[in-house]
């Protein structure tokens, strides 16, 4: 699967937006059209390798990152 070819401003704003601990990958894909995991592919080609790691530590499990896991979480297993 090719890569969207991203202008630097949307880049700059898919980094802004990935970065922001509450604006969920649900989030960036209605605004940018990017899943997740493409989201994942462009921080990986964007960025520094450490600055790449220390990205994934913090989205990883991050419960304001994942949409299903914020309801669960603070709205209770039923929804």
């Amino acid at each position: 699967m090719q890569a969207k070819d991203l202008n630097p401003t949307e880049s700059d704003a898919l980094i802004r937006m990935a970065w922001h601990d509450r604006t969920s990958f649900d989030q960036i894909r209605e605004r940018t059209g990017l899943s997740e995991s493409e989201v994942i592919r462009q921080m990986r080609r964007r960025l520094k390798p450490a600055s790449f790691r220390l990205w994934r530590q913090r989205v990883t499990g991050r419960v304001t990152k994942h949409r299903k896991l914020f309801k669960r979480r603070h709205l209770g297993d039923d929804v």
